[in-house]
């Protein structure tokens, strides 16, 4: 039961994770190319989480908060170099 769970989830993040890379690829606007980014961490997040449970390993699991956090000093200095210009004042 969780093997079929775990299959269905790779599928639906994987198309999530297709979806986001064709939006940051096409995204018309800068604020919606940052989004697809953030979302693409998100996704590789959820990937290397549901690759930790099936192996049954904590390493995937260091190496997804290792990604949700450059992810997020990522998002945030993206956010602050788009709205002001630079990053460092």
């Amino acid at each position: 039961m969780l093997n079929s769970a775990l299959a269905i989830a790779f599928l639906l993040v994987s198309i999530a994770l297709l979806l986001s890379l064709w939006r940051l690829i096409r995204g018309p606007e800068k604020p919606d190319r940052m989004l697809a980014l953030d979302t693409l961490y998100v996704n590789s997040v959820a990937l290397l989480v549901l690759l930790g449970i099936l192996l049954a390993s904590n390493l995937y699991f260091e190496a997804a908060l290792l990604i949700a956090l450059f992810g997020f000093v990522g998002t945030v200095a993206l956010a602050k170099f788009l709205t002001r210009g630079d990053i460092i004042e």
